[in-house]
């Protein structure tokens, strides 16, 4: 009976199990509607800052910018290099902090000057770990994207730029391509490269440009990209939130399955352990009467 006893204590186990996962993979789906809500909400700003700045830029090809500035005059080997990553305050994700940690770890690897700014509990437990130079820690981030802290966040990042602290500015966060296909991605938003911007002007493209931008390209342009990096970094947050989210729910989804097919073979084996003590019993009891007879 002892092993009809650890049976059953499994099997509750595993039902326990079972509802926390499910449990999980509900909250997530439930947090990744929300986030695509919210990031479809402010979309149409953003779309409409990225189409000016790209107008500028293709409108004003001989135009220099502090933000468009390479900086040629400085080495590779000596350039700043700064890399903000964005990882889960939580696990249970699959690979997705596994994944961003990687890419972002054969970032800093190719450049030695590098300056590391974090969001994401996950990614600061690993780094702290390792001993490794951080610069800045974004908490309370990773699970609560909103417009405040990104432009929290992108204010601080360029005013390092402003101040030269920075020569280069990437973002490493997770893509979702599809539900069953996430990627980490190493985004450059500063300097601002004109081929990133995708121009599409409305009818004849050799017509006049009748925009006037006052009180000047450049002007309007300084205003325009904090909104930019805000926006982008913004859209990165919510992006790898969902993603986490998505993985999250492929792995809670798993489990559950999982828990399922192991109470349908443990209930197998406490039938069996169950009809196999029973017949213990019988043949006992008939044992026994039989003795008494003779």
């Amino acid at each position: 009976m002892s092993n009809v006893k650890e049976i059953r204590s499994h099997i509750k186990s595993v039902q326990e199990i079972r509802k926390i996962t499910n449990a999980m993979y509900l909250i997530s789906s439930n947090n990744l509607r929300k986030a695509r809500k919210q990031l479809n909400n402010v979309k149409p700003y953003f779309t409409t800052v990225d189409n000016t700045i790209a107008d500028i830029l293709h409108w004003s090809e001989e135009m220099e910018h502090f933000y468009m500035d390479p900086r040629p005059e400085i080495s590779q080997q000596d350039r700043k290099v700064g890399y903000v990553l964005i990882t889960g305050d939580k696990g249970l994700a699959g690979a997705y902090n596994h994944n961003a940690i990687k890419l972002v770890e054969k970032a800093l690897a190719e450049h030695p000057n590098h300056r590391l700014f974090l969001i994401g509990q996950v990614g600061a437990a690993w780094f702290r770990k390792r001993s490794s130079a951080i610069e800045q820690e974004f908490e309370y981030t990773a699970q609560n994207p909103n417009m405040h802290r990104a432009r929290e966040i992108s204010q601080y990042l360029l005013e390092e730029f402003r101040q030269k602290r920075l020569d280069e500015l990437h973002v490493i966060y997770t893509e979702m391509i599809t539900p069953m296909k996430l990627e980490p991605k190493d985004l450059k938003l500063l300097p601002v490269d004109r081929s990133v911007f995708a121009w599409n002007p409305r009818g004849d493209e050799n017509r006049n440009h009748t925009v006037k931008y006052v009180p000047s390209e450049s002007e309007v342009l300084s205003a325009l990209v904090p909104h930019y990096v805000t926006g982008m970094i913004f859209s990165t947050l919510v992006e790898s939130f969902c993603s986490e989210q998505q993985a999250r729910m492929t792995a809670m989804d798993s489990s559950t399955k999982n828990a399922g097919d192991l109470l349908r073979q443990l209930s197998l084996e406490y039938n069996r352990a169950r009809q196999a003590a029973i017949t213990q019993e019988i043949t006992e009891v008939v044992g026994g009467a039989q003795a008494v007879n003779r």
